[in-house]
């Protein structure tokens, strides 16, 4: 069944049974405080009658220890926070539902996957990798992308990140790769950042990471918002059927908005002027009813193919190429609710790889098997104990019993004398579910092994380079230059020239001999041949590896700054809010001042927002209105800023009337990306199609002149 069909088959689903979302919704609100109409007490019930002042031994006088109300109080908030996590620390995240497309069933027996009348509830958790909880959102970084699927099975944790491959190949090497991306021990600088000593120490030594760390250093690594980027399961998992046969799969999430990017510049100053970027847009996103919504597919490959290709499945640090084993795809989730408390939802989440349901199944990749040790072990210092799963974020929406009791932070009253099994007291429940029943219990895929116990890698995982070419290879001409430029200012950190001219050539060399000339060149660096060079792939390019390939359909909940003075035409502003209206995109109306400006009738136009407030790197494109205002607009110093930074940033520009001289006045060409004309509807549909396509990479060369 072709995408469209699927799709077809699946329209009108907010008509659909939603048990699974109300279930969890209703889990949720059981446990969420609403203090409306309630005495302000204690922890233990006791009403407070005064929460301004402690109690002391006279007006003057010494506290009393005897103040049970304040050491309550202080007590509490002495042990508020709670261990960040080692990585992924920065998250934002929120909630939403799954749903199957038909046909699932050839491919695995996992209820959520297979049944496409239910909604399943999920949750999503957005990261950086490197910086602390304090740390800006718009950092050059890998993207963690973890879904929890609540499903009727069990809990299933899907957690990716928004690049498809990983710096090591064996999970023993995580925590050396994570010890040097990390500031240095110090300084304890940068924050948030790779370019620094250490890392690149580490990453010019294990060539495996090569190709990961092209990917950290493109445009993927520093997204415009958090809606438009893709997901990936990184691993080679498996998936069985009701009859028992198992496929390998890939997994990728392609976002309906499609992809978009900061440009290096506007990272940097986003960073300074709002380090909560990522995480305003999506929660503002969801409130104004912006829904961000992916696909979820599925690279297959037969058990009987696992050997066909020339890299290894279980190779993590290895895609398969689209035109070697295209995307199919099995389902939609879609973000539809803002969480109420970031630290009892967004903090005490509790991913793992290990959390799967029958249907879904593991394989032997290195990195994958550390993982699902890992994680658990983690969220036991974090939150305290083995009982994180009874939080509420973390709880199942089907029922769960065993015999696991007692432990730190229980807050469930089990029943029962027996704590073992098998047991004659209780009846012997709760009881095993044969693999066979109708909804069968787990049954780990069965595999033949057979091999001594070795510390070694596969032969198959020694290729680091011909993938790192083939990516760097399948990027448009403006990402390959972003690279180049993205190398350049990550190795002028490096304060150790041997680490700078080790990674120029013996890693990018070996890659790709005019990309380390480039870089070379840009740090004084004389480039010779390689001695390891990339071999030939089985794909010389991969068409759905640059962001070019995924170009949205609409404009729905892209941002634009509307630009205004008094006497503007009030004509026009009308028609660029109807337009944005229909167009679910979002205009904002920005005054030179926080209060209103006086239309050509005089008459009042609201302010959104202050121009100095609102900066042009927060919005995907810009307009500046017309009307009996042209001397004054030539006079604001913030107004000719602001066309010169989005000039610089790529942004399309319409101007009207008589603001098409501004142009001239600032000495900055014409071009496609910039928009003239009197009438806004004249020009509206070309506009449209600027924005979808983001940016006006022709351009570039140009603006790299502009001063900003």
């Amino acid at each position: 069944m072709n995408h469209k069909a699927k799709q077809s088959e699946v329209a009108g689903t907010d008509a659909l049974d939603k048990k699974n979302e109300s279930a969890k919704t209703q889990q949720l609100d059981a446990s969420r405080s609403d203090a409306t109409d309630h005495a302000l007490t204690t922890n233990q019930g006791v009403k407070i009658a005064d929460n301004q002042n402690s109690l002391k031994a006279g007006v003057r006088g010494s506290t009393l220890l005897e103040d049970f109300i304040l050491r309550e109080k202080i007590t509490h908030f002495d042990h508020e926070r709670i261990p960040e996590r080692i990585v992924h620390a920065r998250g934002v995240g929120a909630h939403g539902y799954f749903q199957a497309y038909p046909g699932n069933e050839q491919y695995t027996k996992a209820g959520f996957l297979t049944d496409s009348n239910i909604q399943t509830p999920i949750f999503v958790r957005f990261s950086t990798v490197q910086g602390p909880r304090g740390s800006a959102d718009t950092v050059r970084d890998i993207r963690g992308f973890a879904i929890k699927f609540y499903t009727q099975e069990g809990n299933y944790d899907l957690v990716g990140n928004n690049v498809p491959v990983f710096f090591v190949q064996d999970g023993i090497k995580f925590p050396d790769f994570v010890h040097s991306v990390k500031p240095e021990p110090h300084t304890e600088i940068p924050t948030g950042g790779s370019a620094h000593d250490t890392f690149w120490d580490f990453v010019s030594l294990v060539p495996e990471s090569a190709h990961t760390v092209m990917w950290a250093m493109s445009d993927r690594a520093i997204p415009r918002n958090l809606r438009s980027i893709q997901g990936f399961g990184v691993h080679t998992f498996r998936m069985i059927n009701a009859e028992g046969k198992a496929i390998f799969v890939k997994f990728h999430w392609t976002p309906k908005q499609g992809l978009s990017q900061l440009l290096w510049d506007e990272a940097q100053k986003l960073s300074g002027k709002d380090p909560d970027f990522h995480r305003r847009d999506l929660y503002e996103a969801i409130e104004s009813g912006n829904y961000p919504e992916w696909e979820l597919g599925i690279q297959i490959v037969a058990e009987e193919d696992e050997m066909k290709f020339d890299f290894d499945l279980l190779d993590p640090t290895k895609i398969i190429p689209e035109e070697l084993v295209p995307v199919t795809p099995i389902g939609k989730f879609v973000l539809n609710r803002n969480v109420d408390n970031f630290f009892a939802e967004i903090e005490q989440v509790a991913f793992c790889p290990a959390h799967i349901v029958p249907g879904i199944d593991f394989t032997n990749d290195p990195l994958l098997q550390a993982r699902l040790f890992s994680y658990t072990d983690t969220q036991l210092s974090r939150l305290g104990g083995p009982n994180f799963h009874q939080l509420p974020i973390n709880k199942p929406v089907c029922p769960f019993h065993n015999n696991q009791r007692d432990a730190m932070h229980q807050s469930f009253i089990h029943r029962g004398q027996a704590s073992y099994q098998p047991n004659s007291i209780d009846n012997n429940w709760p009881a095993e579910t044969p693999p066979a029943a109708q909804e069968g219990g787990f049954e780990s895929y069965q595999e033949r092994i057979d091999g001594k116990k070795i510390r070694q890698r596969s032969e198959s995982f020694s290729d680091h380079f011909s993938q790192a070419r083939l990516y760097y290879q399948s990027l448009a001409p403006h990402e390959q230059k972003h690279v180049v430029d993205a190398y350049t200012f990550e190795l002028s950190k490096v304060q150790r020239p041997h680490i700078r001219q080790r990674e120029v050539q013996e890693v990018l060399a070996n890659i790709d001999l005019d990309l380390a000339q480039q870089v070379g060149k840009n740090l004084g660096i004389e480039v010779t041949a390689p001695q390891n060079p990339a071999k030939n792939s089985s794909v010389e390019k991969s068409a759905r590896l640059t962001m070019t390939a995924f170009i949205p359909e609409d404009i729905q909940a892209k941002k634009i700054a509307v630009l205004v003075h008094d006497g503007v035409s009030q004509a026009n502003i009308d028609a660029i809010q109807q337009w944005a209206k229909a167009e679910k995109a979002v205009a904002h109306i920005l005054t030179p001042t926080p209060g209103p400006v006086l239309n050509q009738q005089q008459s009042p136009v609201a302010s959104d927002g202050m121009q100095k407030a609102e900066p042009s790197i927060a919005y995907d494109a810009i307009v500046l209105v017309d009307g009996d205002n042209y001397p004054q607009a030539l006079k604001d110093g913030v107004t000719k800023h602001y066309l010169l930074e989005a000039y610089k940033h790529l942004k399309p520009i319409v101007l009207l009337g008589d603001k098409q001289k501004l142009l001239h006045e600032l000495k900055l060409p014409h071009d496609e990306g910039t928009l003239n004309a009197e009438d806004f509807t004249a020009v509206q549909e070309q506009f449209k199609t600027l924005i979808r396509h983001h940016r006006v990479w022709s351009r570039e060369a140009i603006a790299d002149t502009v001063p900003a």
